[in-house]
């Protein structure tokens, strides 16, 4: 990658904004009524609108240019091809196997992955299916009713929100919870409502030593032992990891143990074993069909024409503001109560990806990196934070993400909700002038010094950006689909901020401060002194507390 020419591309690309001068979204659609057919890629059963941007035909060739400069192509066929993209650790990044359907041969620097890929989801599904039509039974003999999920990040995040984005699909005999964080809240809340006779519980953790996850599981596992006896615990307890030796002193069976690879990060875990809860929940055929979606998407990133790649397009018009704009966060909203973990679950995937601040050299950044990406259901959130989308002084780019038949939920509130949507992302997008705000007040035969001070109150600025994801229902292959091009959108601009976008060396510092830490707290005896003030402030101050 010649990095000058990232350059020369991101000077075209801010020279290009100065000549667009104060043209606005609106004036865009008035200049060409048929923007929209234009400005909208079909795949599938998804529709992608991003006709509502600040975006021109000239935007579009010059957002094509950069990420030619970058090298794109280039490094979409090394990240297919299993080469070490990932170079800090020296690994391939090559979650795309674990939904490969066909079988046909994926490598990870230079190795097959598919054949122990494919006897891996064998036996994770075949379990799944057991558990699910009562094969495996509990201690006792009986059919497991409740499924509790121990992870954290990826391996909570993932399961988690897939579960509720597909809870029309999710078995009726069958509870699935999760369970990621170490305050005790977390694990003793859920504990209240289990009947732990027919409690099944996953432990996930690559390394079977994650503080959070491991934390949890051994609280579960002295309350099943307790409850139900030692021999019990082998019974109600599966994992997946990949350390044996750590399992089996903890009492997980052999066959009760399922792999995925270091190839696999965490936050691309979900199509792997991780995804064990899902699959008991919904089954082991729909299960394969939301790794079918991600199929398809793989499918399209690789072959589509920049120009028709919706990742590739998500990507630019993300960088396009981040770094030409200056725009520091990006909002998702899904019109469905169901997808409310949809927004944290790409927080994870696109902050931890690309909240870098050195590229791959090693040296600083040279451009903006990841922004703050938040979100919530509409439309809860429209009567929250959408004050500050609508008239704040900060321009917040939105997805928007709404199917356009409802999944067992009534037909008149699913309109409702898809109305507004739609008028969310017009509302916008074309704002409302003083001069229409002064015609409707005066309308109301509202005094003139009244409308004077009310008037400037009631303006929309417009001209706040936004796409639009429009499918027919949420299923399990369109929620595949939906993750996948989220992953390759943070794929494609990693590549063009020149970072890795595998690693997450930014979470181990807390970690490690917080084993140094943990001891210090549980003896009040222990010493401060090597802390700065602060900490050491604040372990007097709860020590004096605990006292009293």
């Amino acid at each position: 990658m010649a990095r000058g020419e990232v350059a020369q591309a991101m000077a075209a690309l801010a020279a290009h904004r100065t000549e667009m001068g104060g043209q606005g979204i609106a004036d865009l659609f008035r200049d060409d009524p048929q923007r929209f057919e234009r400005f909208h890629v079909e795949l599938d059963d998804i529709l992608f609108d991003f006709s509502k941007h600040r975006l021109t035909e000239t935007t579009l060739r010059l957002l094509l240019d950069l990420a030619r400069a970058a090298d794109v192509e280039a490094r979409r066929a090394a990240l297919f091809a299993g080469e070490p993209v990932n170079t800090t650790e020296h690994r391939a990044a090559m979650h795309m196997a674990l939904r490969n359907l066909s079988g046909k041969p994926m490598f990870a620097e230079g190795h097959d992955v598919m054949p122990e890929v494919l006897a891996e989801r064998r036996k994770m599904e075949a379990f799944a299916e057991a558990v699910r039509n009562g094969d495996v039974k509990t201690a006792s003999g009986a059919r497991f009713t409740d499924i509790v999920n121990f992870g954290i990040g990826g391996s909570d995040l993932g399961p988690a929100m897939a579960a509720r984005a597909l809870a029309p699909f999710i078995a009726d005999h069958l509870t699935l919870h999760f369970v990621a964080n170490v305050d005790g809240a977390d694990l003793g809340d859920t504990l209240k409502t289990l009947p732990l006779e027919t409690t099944l519980f996953i432990i996930c953790s690559k390394t079977f030593t994650t503080l959070e996850t491991m934390t949890n599981a051994a609280t579960a596992r002295q309350r099943v032992a307790e409850a139900l006896g030692e021999a019990a615990v082998a019974e109600h307890f599966c994992a997946v990891s990949t350390h044996l030796d750590k399992i089996a002193a903890f009492g997980v069976r052999s066959d009760r143990v399922f792999g995925f690879w270091d190839w696999v990060g965490g936050r691309y875990s979900i199509w792997s074993s991780i995804g064990l809860s899902l699959a008991i929940g919904i089954g082991a055929e729909k299960f394969e069909k939301f790794l079918l979606g991600g199929q398809d998407i793989d499918a399209h990133f690789t072959s589509a024409p920049l120009e028709r790649n919706v990742p590739v397009l998500m990507a630019l018009l993300g960088v396009w503001y981040r770094n030409v704009w200056g725009f520091a966060t990006h909002a998702v909203i899904p019109y469905d109560e169901r997808m409310a973990r949809f927004p944290a679950y790409l927080q994870q995937l696109e902050m931890e990806s690309n909240g870098k601040s050195v590229d791959l050299s090693g040296e600083p950044v040279s451009l903006a990196t990841a922004p703050v990406i938040f979100g919530e259901p509409g439309t809860n959130c429209q009567h929250a934070f959408f004050q500050l989308l609508h008239q704040g002084v900060e321009i917040v780019p939105v997805d928007f993400l709404v199917a356009i038949q409802p999944s067992g939920a009534d037909l008149l509130h699913h309109q409702l909700l898809f109305a507004n949507c739609l008028a969310q992302s017009q509302a916008l997008m074309q704002g409302r002038s003083l001069a229409e705000v002064t015609r409707r007040l005066e309308a109301e035969n509202m005094p003139a010094e009244a409308i004077a001070a009310l008037a400037p109150h009631k303006v929309f600025a417009g001209n706040r950006p936004s796409s639009t994801f429009l499918y027919k229902r949420l299923s399990p292959r369109v929620l595949g689909q939906l993750i996948a091009l989220y992953e390759h959108k943070v794929f494609v601009q990693g590549v063009i901020w020149n970072i890795n976008s595998f690693d997450q060396w930014g979470v181990e510092l807390g970690k490690e401060l917080a084993g140094k830490l943990a001891p210090i707290i549980a003896d009040p005896a222990s010493p401060t002194d090597s802390f700065d003030p602060s900490t050491a402030g604040l372990i007097a101050a709860a020590r004096r507390r605990n006292k009293g």
